[in-house]
């Protein structure tokens, strides 16, 4: 209403609009002193007013993805207290909501090789340390020169992106450099009894890949099952990829534009991204409370 008198009161004036409304003039220059200054609001809308502005940029930042709760989330991790349900009806009126996740589609091809390593996972997609188990996948992207594939290494532990690679062709080159980056992001880091689990694409059981496996002591293993469950885990954050960049942020010229929204996402992912599975924490933080925790050392025990 007081936007309708806005649009009207230079043709035909505040209280003669106000006589025909059902709001008065004084009603009407209230809410315009208030929207010139908010500190004459009731102090339940000024905190509406200072929570909007906290709300909004948290979603801004965060490649305008999250939903309520990774907001909601957030807001406590920065010391801002607020109710869920008092988030959930500021980014209802501020028109924000979070990536919704959308089709999946099959990118790997299975090889027919008729041996194969084990699946030394079993769908068990669990870790106690960093560096226990990885787990690889690729992708596609459509873009306006034609497709470009995205492979990824995944640290199970804290569900970091160790590796990536982005190239026009699926060839095995495509996941090897993936695993390379892998290997050298956490080539300080000890490895030993690392497995290296993916699906049953020809990419990742050629020889080239298993050699390079074999080369760093890391133990391949490979879904038994054939079907998406048997990777689920590179699959799920796949699908976070997708859905928080590439479907929001296209469509997308080339290999360039890809790679540097790859390098840009993972960057945000690693260090910035709330996961749910973690304690709602960033998988980098994650891994360094970790490594503090395996550092401290051990408090004596009193004898009684």
């Amino acid at each position: 209403m007081v936007s309708f008198v806005d649009g009207h009161r230079d043709v035909y004036g505040v209280e003669p609009i106000c006589k025909v409304l059902p709001i008065a003039p004084s009603t009407y220059y209230e809410q315009k002193a208030r929207e010139a200054d908010p500190s004459k609001l009731p102090l339940r809308l000024q905190r509406d007013f200072e929570l909007r502005g906290h709300i909004g940029r948290i979603w801004r930042d965060n490649f305008s993805v999250y939903g309520v709760r990774k907001v909601w989330r957030q807001l406590h991790r920065e010391g801002i207290p607020a109710a869920r349900c008092t988030v959930m009806r500021l980014m209802r009126q501020m028109g924000l909501q979070g990536a919704i996740r959308g089709r999946k589609f099959k990118t790997t091809v299975s090889s027919d090789r008729d041996f194969r390593p084990a699946d030394l996972v079993t769908r068990n997609f669990r870790a106690d340390r960093p560096n226990r188990l990885w787990v690889a996948d690729l992708t596609y992207v459509k873009t306006w020169c034609g497709f470009v594939y995205v492979a990824f290494v995944i640290d199970v532990f804290s569900r970091r992106v160790v590796g990536w690679s982005v190239s026009n062709s699926l060839r095995s080159d495509l996941a090897l450099d993936a695993l390379e980056q892998a290997i050298h992001a956490r080539g300080n880091e000890e490895i030993e009894g690392l497995v290296h689990h993916s699906d049953r694409g020809v990419q990742y059981l050629s020889i080239r890949y298993t050699e390079r496996l074999a080369e760093a002591g890391i133990e391949p293993s490979v879904g038994s099952r054939g079907d998406s469950y048997d990777n689920a885990l590179a699959e799920s954050v796949i699908g976070l990829f997708k859905t928080e960049v590439i479907r929001r942020r296209g469509p997308w010229r080339g290999l360039e534009d890809v790679e540097f929204a790859v390098l840009e996402w993972v960057a945000w992912f690693n260090h910035h991204r709330l996961l749910e599975p973690i304690g709602y924490m960033p998988p980098a933080e994650f891994e360094e409370a970790h490594h503090r925790a395996r550092q401290a050392p051990a408090e004596p025990v009193g004898v009684t």
